[in-house]
């Protein structure tokens, strides 16, 4: 664990206390001087919090009280054999933010890759609780690009995840070469992740139960398609103010916005320079500029 990620506040909550236990874990970076609201990180796989750990002290400085969770099943949350639809994982932070945090004002959300399914999915089920949006790096289920591209050479991680049993026999063992493959493969930057970083992620997605976890989050896209385009017939397109936010040399930049068209009522498009996927840790300078041009407006 890097210093950068260890000196924020680490805490972890029970959502519920045993069958099964839900226990997730969060790091939070207060804010400097008067509080303008409060940003809520939600990451993505192969990650957890620590992805945010370059952004969370600028975003707290500042103003916003900064919220990085590892969902259900990531990093150091409890992993629980069920519950990996973005329904119940957008739930589980809800929950950890009004009943445990008890932030009552609406917030800012920012979800990549996997975190901007759980992001689109917690808009849409507490509008209310949400002052702003910001998501990317995901074909989001329910949408034509999905569709279009979750069979290809290029997502071919999504078949192979979905595979009951069988990933996790053949990972196992192999975790670090197996998460290196994404860090740079969909990188720019592939220095962005150093040997500590690489070893940080291989501990956690090497415990227990951990990769099993990972690959529940893509068992349940079929799922999360259901859910998202009865979200959309029943109550229209998101309403919240958004941003679809991705890397200049992602595989998908060229669809990302009319992708999110498709389900966001009022959005615009950023791109993060020189970036590949990994938009906050290959250029957390840029990522955090844009974040706060859109949330301050």
């Amino acid at each position: 664990m890097t210093s950068a990620y260890s000196q924020f506040i680490h805490r972890q909550v029970h959502l519920q206390q045993s069958n099964p236990e839900i226990r997730i874990h969060y790091v939070e970076a207060k804010p400097t001087g008067t509080q303008k609201g409060t940003i809520l990180l939600i990451h993505g796989f192969p990650e957890s919090s620590y992805q945010f750990r370059h952004v969370m002290n600028p975003l707290s400085s500042a103003g916003y009280r900064t919220i990085a969770p590892d969902y259900r099943g990531a990093g150091y949350s409890s992993r629980p054999l069920t519950g990996y639809s973005k329904k119940i994982l957008a739930t589980d932070l809800h929950e950890l933010l009004t009943k445990h945090l008890d932030i009552t004002d609406p917030i800012h959300i920012i979800g990549h890759d996997i975190g901007g399914m759980i992001a689109h999915a917690y808009a849409v089920q507490f509008p209310s609780d949400v002052a702003s949006l910001i998501w990317g790096e995901c074909p989001l289920p329910g949408t034509t690009i999905y569709d279009e591209f979750k069979h290809t050479s290029a997502l071919w991680h999504f078949d192979f995840h979905s595979v009951p049993d069988l990933p996790e026999l053949l990972v196992s063992g192999h975790e670090k070469q197996y998460l290196k493959h994404f860090y740079d493969r969909l990188a720019q930057n592939p220095s962005a992740f150093t040997e500590e970083d690489l070893e940080f992620y291989a501990t956690l997605y090497s415990a227990p139960g951990a990769m099993r976890a990972g690959f529940n989050v893509y068992r349940t896209f079929e799922e999360d398609k259901v859910d998202n385009q009865r979200w959309l017939k029943e109550k229209g397109k998101v309403k919240v103010r958004a941003m679809i936010l991705g890397g200049e040399g992602t595989l998908d930049a060229l669809r990302s916005e009319d992708m999110a068209k498709q389900v966001n009522e009022q959005v615009v498009a950023g791109v993060v320079q020189n970036a590949g996927h990994w938009i906050a840790e290959e250029q957390p300078e840029i990522f955090t500029r844009k974040v706060l041009e859109f949330i301050e407006q």
